[in-house]
């Protein structure tokens, strides 16, 4: 595929162009064109680019409608006519890393569930701070507390991420489910009216050595 030029147009509005790219070979990636449109680097635009038109922001396709290229396909490969090669990018919108949305949800119910337990009297009212609580419930405070450490901890020291986003307006929706999980969980299995395990203390040592090879096991193949 010799030297080419490749129009983008919005595909929102596929008359709109958005941008003129020059003297392309058809060995750029659709990562490298993202790059030239955020950058307006060497091309000639035929119409006003927003700023905010980032790398992570942009879906590049085929069709107005169609699925989103991956990253790494070379132009070469996507049948382009040679003689008005067009392609079609839609804006995502705002994005967030998938680190940060992990970071950010797995750090609610670490610091939600302690204000039940710590702070009784705030959440069920006068006298429920005099009451002490069942050796279960102290266990199911510091196992909770463990688990979303570790989760956090895997998440910045082990996990390996890519370069990919998600759409900032879902984080509320991610965080919602484990903030409001958390909450949950934390109101009843802390509240003054709590019961002990039907099986007492055996039951809670079972648990717990079921918490504990789950941890281990878990953190072990993540390593």
């Amino acid at each position: 595929m010799g030297g080419f030029n490749l129009e983008v147009f919005d595909a929102k509005e596929p008359t709109r162009s958005i941008i003129t790219l020059d003297n392309l070979t058809g060995d750029e990636t659709v990562l490298a064109i993202k790059k030239r449109i955020a950058q307006k680097k060497d091309c000639k635009c035929t119409s006003v680019l927003e700023l905010k038109l980032t790398v992570e922001r942009q879906s590049v396709r085929v069709e107005p409608k169609g699925k989103a290229i991956p990253d790494e396909k070379q132009i070469k490969e996507l049948g382009l006519a040679a003689q008005n090669a067009h392609l079609y990018v839609r804006d995502l919108g705002p994005q967030i890393p998938w680190k940060t949305v992990f970071l950010l949800e797995y750090a609610g119910p670490l610091l939600i569930y302690p204000l039940f337990y710590i702070r009784p009297g705030f959440i069920y009212g006068e006298g429920a701070a005099e009451r002490p609580y069942h050796l279960a419930v102290t266990y199911a405070f510091i196992c909770w507390s463990i688990h979303y450490a570790k989760r956090l901890f895997e998440t910045e020291f082990v996990h390996r991420f890519s370069n990919g986003t998600m759409p900032r307006f879902n984080l509320v929706k991610n965080c919602s489910y484990y903030w409001g999980f958390a909450a949950f969980v934390a109101y009843f299995v802390n509240h003054p009216a709590y019961h002990p395990p039907y099986f007492g203390d055996y039951q809670v040592y079972l648990g717990l050595v079921g918490f504990a090879i789950a941890e281990f096991g878990g953190f072990h193949f993540r390593l």
